[in-house]
This record gives structure tokens, sequence and C-alpha cells, in this order.
């Protein structure tokens, strides 16, 4: 046995098994020691190696400051809340897993926020349209060129047309957006064709946003902001299968009053690139992912409201998720701002203009000025009720037989177009109302679509003359242009290579036909002849209102609308008359306005109201989409500040500069009067007085203002343009005019701290400039400043700042008034004569201030028209009291008809400041009590 043993083992090591077997023992144990070595000795070095920590630092937005109204009103304010965000640093196989994950992820996410009552958020510049269309929000050439350059990752200049697409990326629609964003093209998110279209771009508009922080993974993007408890819950409950994703707390900026002050206020949102490029220059704190002031005093006093920012400085590891927080810098809170602005006047004063707004359109449909039929159509014109909720999976029985009957129409429209475009030889001059505006909207938009290569079009080609006077047919005048070149084939469905003109024809009408289809502004079209015809019934759109819940469902009052005891006419004037259904809704004439308040000793702004106004809640933070878009397609625009932006002519409010200029120049005087006799006869075209054919006689100047005489004025130009020479000359008497209208600060802009447009005096035509015509073109807050240097004989830098107070109380700023004395402009006697007239105008008013005691006013009305197919603007400008001025107030009425509109809306509104009637009492007469006059020949 022994011998046996001995004798294997000498074979065995003198074999070469026992070298094999030696090398793989050696080799055993060297992995034994090195695993041990990386494992136990060295495994903590290798392990932190492994993570490689990176120090990064994170910015902590500081908490912004409060905005207040004189009397310390809370307006703008941060209130606690949380945010879903998700940090994009999961790991995955490929990049197409990535996207079929990440894109399902969001997909969960999003239902659930929305099916709980929340919304994403979105500072996408792309929106989708309620009929399934997309559009841009740009208010730059300079930021859609930032952002197509981002979304082909290529310098603007180098964008070319993508043959893959089929599109010229330097033109991309919002369409072709979110197709090339959705497709699995290198960068982009391989959206799967199973989501819809709502799906589909929620999660572009996630994933482009997560984009953003592509070299910033530690960094979070926010899903949804406010989110309520329910989300909370949901997201904590399935952290464990929701990558990424979790909740935050957050601060949201909120507003009180945002209807009477988001003209004024604006709203915060997310830094884009171009503001961030800007404020970094002086702030090299800011982060693209900052909240700042987007519009407003939000934006004006940003540098004060926005605090200093902390800092944390942290380690991530490789795929960005933060493994230890090394130190922290608290953030120091915003300065509190306090505007010179009344927040309880400033409402009042909105209320009263919608009010009197109202009441004019009252009185117009009452008088059948405005027809019934246009108010019906004006629901569906301005969106009050939602044609794309007509065939809904849920729409009511009422949608449901509006819908079927339009789509009979809209059959009826196509064929009209299609039998135009394919023999129709008659000139669009000779069409049918109806068929014309079918071809109007074609145009439209074929222009808007860039179809039509409108600067390749020859103007003075003899064709495109024809069409433009309408004796060309649409047939004729789009075969010309595909003969000229003049329509870009590469947007038709035709071989841009061997296709004729008969083919590129076909194509082009093959393409009006669908865009016909589905364009809300050609259904709008084709609805206002149902409306006129009877085929959409007054009685189906008042019940329209409760089935979409624009009016509060009330089951006797649909009862009584249903079976004919309220008539639709009835049913809305009530409405109407109530508020209930504002002029902003209806956008008929007038349907905006505008008042500032400005304090005499001071020049303070107590009130500037915009009519309508928003709810700029819907846009800070994040912008509510559809919130927005509603906002941008309604036609009494309400993102416009119609009291310093919207310049019309200021009518007869300018005859206080001609008087001082009169005056000042010698060209009349306190005492001398001017006959007239219903006409101007020293000037070719023969102008007449409002009152004419009658005539006002004899007046001085105090009793021209009084009675607003044109002749009296149109004489003073007269005068003022022959004072050098003896012989009228044009050039001259504008000299004069634009001398004293610049001593009252109408050549520049006031100084209010929001967006304004600067006031343009007129260039031509003393007689009518005098008048206010021409064209002149003046801001409501131009004409406050103007008044208010009429009535303290000093011309004021209007601030809506009244101070700024930083944490501790400390006042950081203080509006300090500003003002240049124009007194020595006039006489005392002189300023007399102008301050006795404007008494005398608000005395001659009876209809207006009637019975009105308790302060004594001064004023002047005017009333300019713009267009002839519209109603005259009304204007008013005045203070009180009249012996010693303590306010001044300017109201415009757009299109309002009369200046006596304004006087009565301006009459309401004293009364409420100097507590001579409750706003209650006031509002209790509703529309129909408001003093409102009808078309007036008389334009003072």
């Amino acid at each position: 046995m022994i011998y046996d043993i001995k004798d294997f083992l000498k074979k065995f090591f003198s074999s070469r098994l026992f070298v094999l077997a030696a090398v793989i023992i050696f080799m055993f144990a060297l992995l034994a020691e090195r695993v041990f070595t990386l494992q136990i000795i060295k495994g903590a070095d290798y392990q932190k190696n492994f993570i490689m920590l990176i120090k990064k630092p994170l910015s902590i937005e500081a908490s912004r400051g409060n905005i207040y109204d004189v009397n310390g009103e809370l307006l703008a304010y941060n209130q606690l809340a949380y945010s879903v965000v998700i940090s994009d640093n999961g790991s995955y196989s490929s990049t197409k897993e990535h996207n079929r994950l990440l894109n399902k992820e969001l997909n969960e996410i999003i239902n659930v926020i929305k099916n709980n009552g929340g919304s994403i958020y979105n500072d996408f510049p792309v929106v989708l349209n309620d009929d399934g269309t997309y559009s841009f929000t740009f208010t730059s050439e300079t930021s859609k060129k930032r952002f197509l350059s981002d979304v082909f990752g290529k310098k603007y200049d180098k964008l070319e047309y993508n043959k893959a697409l089929g599109f010229d990326e330097a033109n991309a629609s919002a369409q072709n957006i979110i197709d090339f964003l959705s497709s699995d093209q290198n960068e982009c998110f391989d959206i799967s064709s199973k989501y819809d279209t709502q799906a589909t771009y929620d999660i572009v508009v996630m994933r482009y946003a997560i984009k953003q922080n592509r070299f910033t993974k530690y960094k979070t993007t926010t899903i949804a902001k406010d989110v309520n408890d329910s989300i909370v819950a949901y997201v904590n409950e399935h952290s464990d299968t929701l990558t990424g994703i979790s909740v935050e707390e957050d601060t949201i900026r909120k507003y009180n009053y945002p209807e009477y002050i988001s003209s004024l206020i604006g709203y915060t949102g997310k830094i884009s690139t171009d503001e961030y490029n800007e404020l970094s220059k002086d702030d090299d704190s800011y982060t693209q992912n900052d909240m700042v002031g987007k519009s407003g005093l939000e934006q004006y006093y940003e540098s004060y409201l926005r605090g200093k920012n902390g800092e944390k400085q942290v380690y991530v590891n490789n795929v960005g998720k933060i493994n230890e927080v090394i130190s922290q810098e608290n953030p120091v809170s915003g300065n509190d701002v306090y505007l010179s602005i009344d927040i309880k006047l400033q409402e009042a004063t909105y209320k009263l203009l919608e009010q009197e707004i109202a009441g004019i359109v009252y009185s117009k449909i009452k008088s059948g000025e405005i027809p019934i039929n246009d108010v019906y159509f004006a629901l569906i014109n301005n969106n009050v009720v939602d044609l794309t909720h007509f065939n809904a999976s849920d729409a009511s029985a009422t949608e449901q037989a509006i819908y079927n009957s339009f789509s009979g129409q809209l059959q009826d429209a196509l064929s009209t177009i299609d039998r135009e475009l394919e023999s129709g030889t008659s000139g669009t001059a000779s069409m049918s109302e109806q068929t014309l505006d079918y071809f109007t909207c074609v145009m439209s938009v074929l222009n808007d679509d860039g179809l039509l290569l409108n600067k390749q079009i020859d103007t003075s080609d003899s064709t495109y003359t024809s069409w433009k006077a309408g004796t060309l047919s649409p047939r004729d005048y789009l075969k010309y242009c595909i003969s000229k070149q003049w329509i870009d084939i590469t947007k038709l469905d035709v071989d841009q290579k061997y296709a004729d003109s008969s083919e590129i024809y076909t194509a082009l009408c093959s393409y009006i036909r669908d865009a016909m289809t589905d364009n809300k502004d050609f259904a709008k079209i084709i609805y206002k002849y149902m409306v006129n015809s009877g085929a959409v019934t007054g009685q189906q759109l008042c019940l329209l209102l409760f089935d979409q819940g624009v009016l509060d469902y009330d089951d006797a009052t649909v009862s009584n609308i249903a079976n004919g005891s309220i008539s639709p006419y009835a049913f809305l004037m009530d409405k109407i008359n109530n508020i209930e259904i504002t002029p902003a809704q209806l956008a008929l004439d007038p349907c905006t306005g505008s008042c500032v308040i400005t304090d005499v000793k001071t020049g303070q702004l107590k009130a500037l109201v915009s009519y309508p106004g928003y709810d700029n809640n819907k846009l800070a933070n994040t912008v509510d989409a559809d919130y927005y878009q509603s906002l941008r397609e309604d036609k009494s625009n309400p993102l416009w500040n119609y009291a310093t932006q919207e310049q019309t002519a200021p009518g007869s409010t300018f005859k206080m500069v001609s008087s001082t200029a009169g005056l000042a120049e010698g060209v009349i005087d306190t005492s001398s009067k001017i006959n007239c006799t219903g006409i101007f006869t020293e000037i070719s075209n023969q102008p007449k007085c409002w009152i004419y054919p009658g005539a006002h006689g004899m007046d001085n100047v105090s009793e021209a203002l009084r009675d607003s005489c044109n002749v009296f004025f149109y004489t003073t130009g007269f005068r003022l343009a022959s004072k050098d020479t003896g012989s009228y000359d044009d050039e001259n008497g504008m000299k004069y005019i634009q001398k004293y209208a610049s001593i009252y600060g109408l050549d520049q802009k006031s100084g209010v701290e929001i967006v304004e447009k600067t006031p343009s005096i007129a260039t031509q035509y003393p007689v009518m400039a005098a008048i206010g015509q021409s064209n002149n073109n003046f801001t409501t807050i131009s004409l406050s400043r103007y008044v208010t240097a009429v009535a303290s004989g000093k011309l004021y830098d209007y601030k809506l700042m009244n101070k700024i107070v930083d944490a501790d109380g400390k006042t950081v700023k203080q509006y300090d008034s500003k003002s240049t004395d124009i007194s020595g402009t006039l006489t005392q006697s002189q300023w007399d004569a102008i301050h006795q007239g404007m008494r005398m105008v608000v005395e001659d008013l009876h209809d207006v201030f009637g019975g009105f005691t308790g302060v004594e006013v001064s004023g002047k009305t005017g009333t300019a028209q713009q267009v002839e197919t519209r109603p005259n603007h009304a204007l008013f400008v005045g203070y009180a009291p009249s012996s010693n001025p303590e306010i001044t107030i300017a109201t415009r009425i757009s299109y309002g008809y009369s200046s006596h509109n304004a006087a009565a809306a301006s009459r309401n509104i004293i009364s409420y400041y100097y507590n001579l009637e409750s706003l209650d009492d006031l509002l209790a007469v509703k529309a129909e009590g408001v003093n409102s006059s009808g078309s007036s020949a008389r334009t003072d």
C-alpha cells in the first residue's frame, strides 16, 4: 500500500500534470490574495474612488420680496408648496431603453398629476391648441432663433433643409418641432406612436426641460408645482418604482386682487436663456433654474425683489446623485416693494369702468345698434363657448345637435371652395359675401402657413393688381402664383423635381381642403352664417352657457329657456345687465377701457386701471398653457395694458394745449372772441364744427372750452400757422403746437415703470391738430400727466413705487416727486381762463354731473374717430376739487361712442373717491342704470 502511494507520488511529481496543478494552485492563491486586498484591505478606498465624488455648488433661491399697496395691503407674496421633480440619473442598458422607460414613467406621473387636479410645469415655447394644432409663443424673433438652434443642435446660420423629416429647420413650424423631438433622431426622445396627441406633447415638454439639465444631472427638473396632498402621497408611496422622481418643498408666487392689478404687477416665471444672459451680466449669482419677474413691476424691480441666493456645497457621484452636503450658506430674503396704488380705489375704478362699458353695450343692444345675432355669435367668436367640446364623448344633447348641423354646413362650405378652385372664373368682387369670407380665410391660412411667398410677389405685376382689385378669381390667381413661383411647393405633397403646374395646383387644392377642414377661424365663419340663418339658435347658445359651465347651472332657468318661457334675448340682456356676462367676454364695441387717477400734490399714481384684466396667478410660477392661449386668442386682448399701451387721437381733450399755445403766443387773449358760424372757411376743405349746421356764435377761450367749439380752435391753429409771416404756413403752425404739447410732456413717456408707448404729437395740419385730430396719438397715462400739469402747473415724472423696504423694515429707496414747473408758461389770468373753461365744461354736462354735489369737478371731454366703420373713442380728463385740486382723472373707453360715457364713468369714480356714494350703491344700478349716451355727431 505504502509503495503504491510512493509510486503514485513519484509518478505525479515527475509528470506534466504536476506542473499544471502547481500553476493552477498558484493562480488561485494569487487570485485569493488579490481579492482579499481589494475587498478587505483597500475596499473602502476603492469604493470611494469608484463613486467618484465630485464637489458641486447648488444655489438656494432666496425668498422673493412681497409687494404691497400704499396702505400696506398685500398684493404679491410667496406661499409654501410642494413640487414634483425628477433627476434623470437612472441606469439604462441603451439609449433606446432610456427613452422608452423615461417616457413611460413621465406619462405615468403626468396622468397622476392631471387626474388629481394638477398640471405640469410648462415653459415650453410651443402650445397645443384646442383644435389639436400647435403654435409658438415667442414674443421676439431672437428668442425663436435661439430655440431652433437648441432644438436642432446647430448655430442658426447652419440650419438647413432636413431631408429625413422633410422641412427647413430655420423655418420649422410648431408641428415640425413636435414631430422632430418625438422622433428617434439623435438627441431626440423617441416617443412611441401609442401615445395620443396630448400625451406626446406633455412628454415632449418634460423631456425638453430635462434636456436643459443634461450637463448637471444632480439638479432636479420640475414636473409640477403646487401639487396637492393626493399627488404627494402617490409619489411617496411609489418612490421605489418612480426612478428619480420625488417631492420637494418649494414656494410659489401668489397674487391677491389679480384681475385688477395684473396689468401693473405682471408675474414671475422660470428664467429664459435671453433673460439669464442679460441678468447675469450684472449679477453672476443667477442660475438657469431661477424664478424671475417676467413682466410688469415684478420684472422692473427684479433686483430688489429677488434677494440674495444662498449656496450649499455638495458631493455628487458618477451618476449625478448627491451623496453629501459639505456646507451651506443661507439665502437672504428680497426687499418688499410698496406701491403708490390704493388697491381699494383700483378695484372700485375697475368695476365702475366695467359697469359703464357694460351699460353702453346694453343700451346699444336694446336700441338695435348692436344686433342680437351679433351677441349670439360673440359667444362663439370670442370662445366663450368651447367649439372643440361639441363632438366630445361627453358632449351634451345641445352640443351634439349643433355639431351635427355644423358638419353638414362644413361640407357645403368645402364644396363651395372646391367649385371655385376647380372652375370658378368670377373675381372676388362679384362673389357673395359668404363665399368671399371663405376665401379671405383661405388666403389668410396660405399666408400664415408660408405657402404664399410674399417677399417674392411682385406687387406691381398686372395680374396681382387685378387680384387686389377683385377682378381675378382665386383659381386664376393661385395658378398664376404657381407659374411665377410665388408658392412654396416644398410644403405640398408633390414630387418637387418632376411635378408640373397642374399637379402642383391639384396638391395645393388638396392642401386648402385639409387646412380648412380643421381651421377654427373657418369654422367660426360657418357658425356666423348659421347663427344669422337660424341654423344655430340663441336658445341653443344660451343653454350651452350652462352645459359648459360658463354660468352656474340652474335647473329652473335652464328649463325656462328650453321651454321658451324665457327668451334668449331677455336672458342675455339680464346677464349683461348684471355683468354675469362681461363686455370683455363678448368683445363687441366697446369692450375695453382705461383710467388713471393721480395725486396732484405729489404726482403719485393712486390708480392705474386697464380693462379687461387677467388672472396672473395662472401665468406665475408655471404658465397654464390653455389659459395663456385663451388670453392670446381673446379679442378683448387682456394682456394689453390699455392705460399705457393704447394710443388714440385725444379729441377735444387736447384743446387745453391749443388754448395754451394761442394765449402764450398772443394769437388770442382771455377776452377776445371768435365767431363760430358752424364752419371754418379759411382753408379749402372748410372743416365744420361738431354743432353744424348750428353755430356757437361769439366765444372767448373759456366759453370755447365749455362748448368744445371746433371753429374757435381751428382759428387758433390757423393763426399760429400765420403768426410769423402773416400768411398761412403749415410747418410754422405745427412748430407752435408741438412746442406747447411738449411743455405738457406729450412728446415723452410718463416715466412709469411698466411697458409704455411713447406719445406722438401731430406733425401736420395745424388747423386739425388744434382740435386733437390730425396724427396726434396719446396713451391714457400721457393724458393723465398732461391734465395733472394743467391742474397743478407741475409736470411730474410718474412712478408706481412708493418705497422699498428691506427684511428688517429699513427703507432702502423712497420715491421723491420729481417735477418741472411749467406755471410760468402762462400768466395767472390765462391759467384762470383755462381752469374756468374746464369748470364750465362739467357744469354744462347736465346729463352726467346733474345733481352731483359735495365736490366741484373741472374737466374736458373728447370724442375721437379712429375708423369710420367703428364707434368713436370716448375720453374725459379732469380734476377735483376745482378750486384746490387734489386728484386728476383720465378715462378712455375705446370705441365708447360718446365722450359723455367716459365722463359718466369718471363721475362715479370721483363720487366713490370722495365717499359721496358707496361702491355698493354705485354698482347697484347695474348696466342699465348707468349714464350712457347714444351715438353722437358731437366730436368734443
